[in-house]
């Protein structure tokens, strides 16, 4: 794997800011679900920092869950649209307040599905945090409680977005210069 910075176009979200604008999210769930016990469910594994950082923030009584979904073919660069479940709930969800945690909404498609396949077990309610947000791929409409930071159409990675697997423990969100980066071969 060759070192990030040989392709790293630019830095999109500092270490600072990332920080400072988890800690806001964090007080205005705790505001939203003041008195309530919430159920924070994250995609794997892209959401592992942001949650792990949400939640010391959070101020709520508060359990985790995980599930894991793909949506990506080969190249990883783009989506395929169709959704599969690789690692389901281990909880009930049933009457609880979901809040799912996920690092990026892009196209939409993932979370439409993960959201339509966890309201059949009928949460008492069932929001959208994001850490980023892409509208410009969007294809299909999903809400969005609470957003980190709207991005531009640029493929990322870093704190928990991987690019081939590596650079997921950056402490910043980089965008590639996909001139200069070359996949490894399979």
């Amino acid at each position: 794997m060759q070192d990030y910075r040989e392709y790293l176009q630019e830095i999109l979200v500092s270490e600072e800011k990332l920080r400072k604008r988890i800690k806001e999210l964090g007080a205005e769930i705790s505001r939203d679900y003041a008195g309530e016990d919430l159920h924070l469910i994250c995609i794997l594994r892209g959401g592992v920092l942001f949650l792990s950082d949400l939640m010391r923030s959070l101020t709520v009584p508060n359990k985790i869950d995980f599930m894991a979904v793909s949506s990506y073919g080969s190249s990883r660069r783009e989506t395929t649209g169709q959704v599969r479940i690789t690692l389901d709930l281990k909880d009930d969800i049933s009457g609880r307040h979901v809040l799912l945690v996920e690092d990026i909404v892009d196209s939409g498609y993932t979370i439409a599905s993960v959201l339509q396949f966890l309201e059949t077990r009928h949460p008492k309610s069932l929001k959208v945090c994001t850490l980023l947000d892409k509208p410009e791929r969007r294809e299909v409409d999903v809400p969005i409680d609470y957003r980190g930071f709207t991005i531009p159409n640029k493929f990322v990675f870093g704190y928990g977005l991987d690019l081939d697997g590596y650079h997921r423990n950056l402490p910043f969100v980089a965008a590639v210069d996909l001139s200069r980066y070359k996949p490894p071969e399979d």
